[in-house]
């Protein structure tokens, strides 16, 4: 059974196969542009390059829009799409050293309340993601397109052509080196380390910020 957003992606791409619909093109690309974008950028590392990759993806989607009716699921179509043209722009730029200086996929929090309460959550966030940039990458990726992108598990496996199994197994080795890495955190800022509960932590603070 289909999730609401992906139900109404479908919908979408209905409109848009069926009835050559530009309205309902401009509100897909809208809605999973951003996604696209941070995943591209997990393999070629680059932001500008990633936002030309994905409207590259999009505008060849609107061009072949009639030949593309038999996609079921056009959510996991549009991630393979961008996953394919982000190897090609990786394979054929392989001998460049990219290095990204602007930091657009990190995370801040705003918090104008209470500045003490806004730095300790800045502290946590720049823990977090470091500690996620030193996943390992498969294990990474898996992480950021479940708890990120909101994919599912099928989703995950059919994208990077591993088994359900797998893509669990990468998000338990992410979690628990996310467990492992944060403790510190926790308990100096006096929270209870009983078992579990760094684990419930840490599922607020990835599914309230991410």
């Amino acid at each position: 059974m289909k999730s609401n957003n992906d139900q109404k992606i479908s919908d979408l791409w209905q409109n848009i196969c069926d009835q050559q619909d530009a309205a309902s093109y401009e509100i897909l690309f809208h809605l999973l542009n951003a996604q696209l974008i941070k995943f591209s950028m997990q393999y070629v590392q680059l932001r500008q390059v990633a936002e030309e990759i994905v409207v590259d993806v999009f505008l060849k989607c609107w061009m072949k829009r009639k030949e593309l009716q038999h996609v079921e699921n056009p959510r996991t179509y549009l991630y393979t799409a961008v996953k394919n043209q982000s190897l090609n722009y990786r394979k054929k730029y392989s001998g460049l050293m990219v290095v990204d200086i602007d930091q657009t996929g990190n995370y801040e929090l705003v918090d104008t309340s209470n500045p003490q309460l806004q730095l300790e959550k800045k502290e946590l966030m720049e823990k977090l993601n470091n500690t996620i940039d030193g996943l390992p990458p498969q294990s990474r990726m898996v992480f950021k397109l479940i708890k990120e992108d909101g994919l599912k598990y099928k989703e995950v496996a059919d994208l990077l052509d591993i088994s359900p199994r797998t893509v669990q197994n990468h998000l338990l080795t992410a979690i628990l080196k996310l467990n492992e890495r944060l403790a510190s955190y926790f308990e100096k800022n006096g929270y209870p380390m009983k078992e579990g509960f760094l684990i419930f932590m840490l599922s607020k603070v990835l599914f309230t910020y991410l």
